[in-house]
């Protein structure tokens, strides 16, 4: 599928959906970030914006990207309307094509999944070679099938933590990984639905 496609299928997918008023953050990130002192952040495929949102309220100064010029455009205007805008520089990138300028103390990619075509192993070991010395990129993928997931497929599988470390192929020399689990939790969904999720979570950082 052509950029062109690819920005199109995710435009339509954000402009069918009401945008979020207050959107919230990925529990994974708030258990790893609280705690830390605020830096620069990258945030890859930041939809609704609860993550950069909620970073922008710890003291982080954050770059939110996503592929959808809805998504991020809303994300702009909500960020300003919390006085944050000083915080949340929104951009829109195809990450198969094109990677933000910077360094930064943290990225994170949160379910950076797509029915469309994505490298993602070079997208994501793009971001683990700007991060400062000391950052860290957290990593959350989908580890089970949610029901209101867009895809249904039976015979999916998903790589466990370790495997996508090892499908980076960093050096460990320069990149540790900190945490490599697949903790459960209890989502919710469209319309207020819930159900029990698996998370694959990485955590890597890198010592220099």
């Amino acid at each position: 599928m052509s950029t062109t496609d690819a920005v199109a299928f995710w435009d339509g997918v954000y402009a069918a959906r009401p945008a979020a008023i207050d959107p919230q953050p990925n529990a994974r990130l708030t258990e790893t970030v609280t705690g830390l002192a605020p830096g620069d952040a990258l945030d890859l495929g930041c939809g609704n914006g609860g993550d950069a949102l909620w970073l922008a309220r710890q003291g982080w100064h954050v770059t939110a990207v996503d592929i959808s010029a809805v998504a991020v455009e809303r994300l702009a205007t909500l960020a300003r309307s919390y006085n944050l805008g000083d915080h949340v520089i929104t951009v829109r990138h195809d990450l198969q094509e094109s990677f933000p300028q910077g360094r930064f103390d943290l990225i994170c990619a949160h379910y950076l999944h797509t029915p469309l075509d994505l490298d993602r192993a070079t997208v994501l070991r793009a971001a683990a070679h700007v991060l400062r010395p000391g950052g860290r990129l957290l990593i959350v993928d989908h580890g089970s099938t949610a029901p209101w997931s867009w895809n249904q497929d039976p015979d999916i599988r998903y790589p466990n933590p370790r495997e996508v470390a090892a499908g980076l192929d960093l050096d460990a020399a320069t990149w540790t990984v900190e945490r490599a689990d697949s903790p459960r939790r209890i989502a919710t969904g469209p319309g207020g639905h819930t159900a029990e999720v698996t998370d694959h979570v990485l955590l890597i950082r890198r010592s220099a």
